[in-house]
């Protein structure tokens, strides 16, 4: 259940910061409604998965996977670029979140 309400923290994040983009500086009432509930639904599944997941794990994996979810969807739907800097630097964070949760004695869940 834990990683249940982890990964719902993760896809409200990357809904809750796609809609703050749609929303055009919060001009637009609709993706600014839907920017608030989900960043609300967010940081209340986080709090859920944090009665059972170390702080240090969670907020790594939930900061890592969101980043990587939000690049892709600013590619595909916003259509924006990265360049190679972007990308390695995507790659590296994405490294420290399974080096800490395969090799880190703080990560045990």
């Amino acid at each position: 259940m834990k990683y249940l309400f982890l990964s719902l923290a993760i896809a409200l994040e990357v809904l809750g910061s796609s809609f703050m983009k749609a929303s055009d500086g919060f001009s637009k009432l609709l993706p600014t409604a839907v920017t608030i509930i989900a960043y609300i639904a967010c940081f209340f599944f986080l709090s859920q998965a944090l009665k059972s997941i170390p702080l240090g794990v969670a907020y790594a994996v939930w900061g890592g996977l969101g980043i990587v979810l939000t690049a892709i969807i600013s590619v595909v739907v916003f259509k924006q670029s990265l360049d190679i800097p972007a990308i390695i630097g995507i790659v590296l964070i994405v490294s420290g979140v399974v080096v800490m949760n395969f090799f880190s004695n703080s990560a045990a869940h």
